[in-house]
């Protein structure tokens, strides 16, 4: 398969058993700090996962990581090589499938693919066969002569992965890569991951789907106002937050005015409104249960539904990060941008 012949030829992460190692990471914009000493390591074949609200500095450090941003100090080590005194090699490592799928959308699948072997300098007698491989392993085989610009955005997805993988790299980056995809298509593209993780690629993976996070990942760090707030494996985050723990609930009515009857009942620490459903956040969960019952009497109203929650990996992020239920970014950083003389995110060995 694509992503075992990958590791193969990554001798370098193979036998350093580290695929990616950023060290002491620091970028500013003028006056604007927006990575600060992050550090952290990604071990070969692990799915790792970078999370962080707008702003947080997830974006300058992917930039950083795959060779489109110089580091104001610090270094990234891509397989053993240096990103910044030997790019032509770091870059070797890398598959970079940014959230905007960067395929031309005037070229057919295989052309697609065809133009990134070439950019990826495939010698002319493997490209047909790593390509066909491609489109059966993405269920692309029947667009092979098909545009793009036919393509579904979940296809056009899978081609765009496709195209980060022709050269077969040892290490994937993915940002985002169900934003906006319908659940089949999405449900698909986990599978993929999944898939290329246990055939021996290392996928770095940003995302804003907390969930999508704690299903995939090995491990996850988690990034706010430029430093690392926590790394670890999401059941191990939860567990040290063990005190957000939560009452859900569900009353047959109510309005605005519950939120502050809610949060003055003992030992509520944060209430939040999610839909028909009342979050109450306590260390406590079997303490406050009787005093919801007797709230409801009072009041005169039914209980519809009643879950008691142990900490999510949202949990943590929510609490590490400073936001609030409700909160979590639907689009990108807010950071400085510009996808730099590559155009459409993408990158070359030049």
């Amino acid at each position: 398969m694509i992503a075992e012949e990958a590791q193969r030829g990554a001798g370098q992460v193979t036998s350093m058993g580290t695929a990616i190692e950023a060290r002491e990471l620091v970028r500013d914009f003028g006056k604007v700090r927006a990575v600060d000493h992050v550090s952290f390591t990604v071990e070969a074949r692990e799915i790792f996962g970078f999370l962080g609200p707008n702003g947080a500095g997830k974006t300058t450090t992917i930039r950083m990581l795959t060779t489109l941003l110089e580091p104001t100090s610090g270094s990234v080590l891509i397989g053993g090589f240096d990103a910044r005194h030997q790019p032509y090699q770091a870059r070797r490592q890398i598959g970079l499938v940014p959230e905007e799928s960067n395929v031309y959308t005037e070229l057919s699948a295989w052309d697609n693919l065809m133009f990134s072997a070439r950019l990826y300098r495939v010698p002319g007698r493997e490209r047909d066969r790593r390509a066909q491989e491609l489109l059966d392993l993405f269920d692309l085989k029947e667009k092979r002569d098909v545009k793009a610009q036919d393509f579904s955005k979940g296809m056009r997805r899978r081609l765009a992965i496709a195209m980060a993988l022709i050269h077969r790299p040892a290490i994937l980056f993915l940002d985002e890569p169900t934003s906006g995809l319908d659940v089949r298509s999405a449900r698909t593209i986990k599978e993929i991951v999944r898939g290329l993780s246990a055939e021996g690629t290392t996928v770095f993976l940003t995302t804003h789907q907390i969930e999508e996070a704690n299903q995939l990942c090995d491990r996850v760090a988690i990034i706010s106002r430029g430093k690392i707030a926590a790394i670890d494996t999401p059941e191990r985050l939860k567990r040290t937050a063990e005190s957000v723990q939560a009452v859900e609930i569900a009353f047959d009515r109510g309005g605005p005015q519950m939120d502050g009857i809610l949060r003055r009942l003992p030992g509520v620490t944060d209430v939040a409104r999610l839909g028909d459903k009342w979050r109450l956040y306590t260390p406590d969960p079997p303490a406050l249960l009787p005093l919801l019952f007797e709230f409801a009497q009072q009041q005169g109203l039914k209980l519809l539904t009643l879950n008691t929650l142990g900490p999510s990996l949202e949990d943590v992020f929510l609490r590490l990060t400073g936001q609030k239920v409700g909160e979590l970014a639907e689009s990108g950083d807010g950071e400085p941008s510009g996808r730099g003389p590559r155009g459409r995110g993408g990158m070359h060995n030049g």
